[in-house]
C-alpha cells in the first residue's frame, strides 16, 4: 500500500481524554501498518478563528493547515466529543466547512469511549451523527471501547485490541483500493 497519511481528529475539549487515547492508538495501528507518518489532532487545535468561520478559507493560516491535512489523509481516524453542549456543536461545524467531495471512498474509522453499561447509549450519541456525515461518503468502521477496556489511559482489552486490529485491516483494504471522488449530492 502506498498510502502516505493517517490523521485523527478528537472532538474532545478535554485533555487528557481517554477518547483522544483511544484514536492515538487506532492512528498508530494504522500507520505502523502502512508504514504512513501520522498525527492526531484535537477540535481545540483549530483555535479562535475556527468557531466564526463560514468556509475553510476563512480560517487562520494553522487551522487552514490543520484541515488540509485532514482532507488529504488517506485515512481518518474520528472520535466524537460526548456531545453536550458545545462540544456537539463546534464538532458538526468542522464538517460542514468540509465539502464532502473531498472525503469520497476515503476509510474512516470512527472511535467512541464510554461507561461500559451505556454500550448502546454511547454509540447512539456519540457514533450515529457521524455516521450521518459519512455514510454517504464511505463505508465507515466504528469501535466503541467502555471505561473498563482501560487502565491508566492506556487500552487493555484484548478483545478491543482485536476489532482494532479488524478495522485497521479493513482501513487499509480500502486505503489501498482506488477510489473517485465524484460531485457531492
Amino acid at each position: 500500500m502506498s498510502k502516505k497519511l493517517v490523521v485523527g481528529l478528537s472532538g474532545n475539549l478535554t485533555r487528557p481524554s481517554k477518547t483522544k487515547a483511544f484514536i492515538s492508538h487506532i492512528v498508530a495501528e494504522v500507520a505502523s501498518s502502512t508504514g504512513a507518518a501520522s498525527t492526531v489532532f484535537d477540535i481545540e487545535d483549530l483555535g479562535q478563528s475556527f468557531p466564526l468561520a463560514r468556509r475553510i478559507g476563512d480560517l487562520d493560516p494553522l487551522a487552514r493547515s490543520i484541515v488540509e491535512r485532514l482532507l488529504g489523509a488517506d485515512v481518518l481516524v474520528v472520535g466524537s466529543p460526548t456531545f453536550k453542549g458545545s462540544y456537539t456543536g463546534l464538532f458538526k461545524h468542522f464538517f460542514d466547512l468540509l465539502d464532502p467531495s473531498s472525503l469520497r471512498g476515503k476509510p474512516v474509522i470512527l472511535a467512541a469511549t464510554g461507561g461500559g453499561d451505556r454500550h448502546s447509549l454511547v454509540v447512539e450519541h456519540q457514533l450515529r451523527p457521524l455516521f450521518g456525515f459519512f455514510e454517504a461518503l464511505t463505508l465507515p468502521t466504528a469501535i466503541y471501547a467502555s471505561d473498563k477496556d482501560f487502565a491508566d489511559g492506556v487500552l487493555v482489552s484484548e478483545a478491543i485490541h482485536s476489532r482494532v486490529r479488524q478495522a485497521v485491516a479493513e482501513a487499509c483494504r480500502v486505503a489501498g483500493t482506488p477510489r473517485s471522488v465524484g460531485l457531492a449530492a
